[in-house]
């Protein structure tokens, strides 16, 4: 069965409360922006000081009660270069960013 796109609106979004990969507190989402001549929107987000930054759609991994930024780059490479080892075959395990988790060439499943 087909996973059915649903669609996110301006309205919905803003408001919304924005958390890292980690799952601290960024800010609310207090409009949508897009760059004239770029693709792709932002968010335009303000954290507990009042202070605003805009959050590319790139960097938005899930929507829900709350959005969810993808881990920074630096923190997955940082993750990569200590890569665990399976605790079944005990080879070495492979990030798979797209679902956050390890996965074992090997054994052919996720750890």
């Amino acid at each position: 069965m087909a996973k059915q796109e649903k669609a996110v609106t301006k309205d919905m979004l803003v408001g919304m409360t924005v958390v890292d990969s980690d799952g601290r507190s960024v800010g609310t989402v207090k409009d949508v922006a897009f760059v004239v001549g770029k693709m792709g929107l932002s968010l335009r987000v303000e954290g507990k000081k009042g202070e605003s930054r805009d959050i590319s759609w790139e960097e938005v991994q899930a929507i829900g009660d709350f959005i969810v930024l993808k881990p920074a780059q630096t923190q997955v490479q940082e993750t990569q270069r200590t890569a665990p080892t399976c605790p079944t075959c005990g080879g070495p395990l492979r990030y798979i960013e797209q679902y956050q988790r390890w996965w074992c060439d090997r054994d052919k499943k996720y750890v």
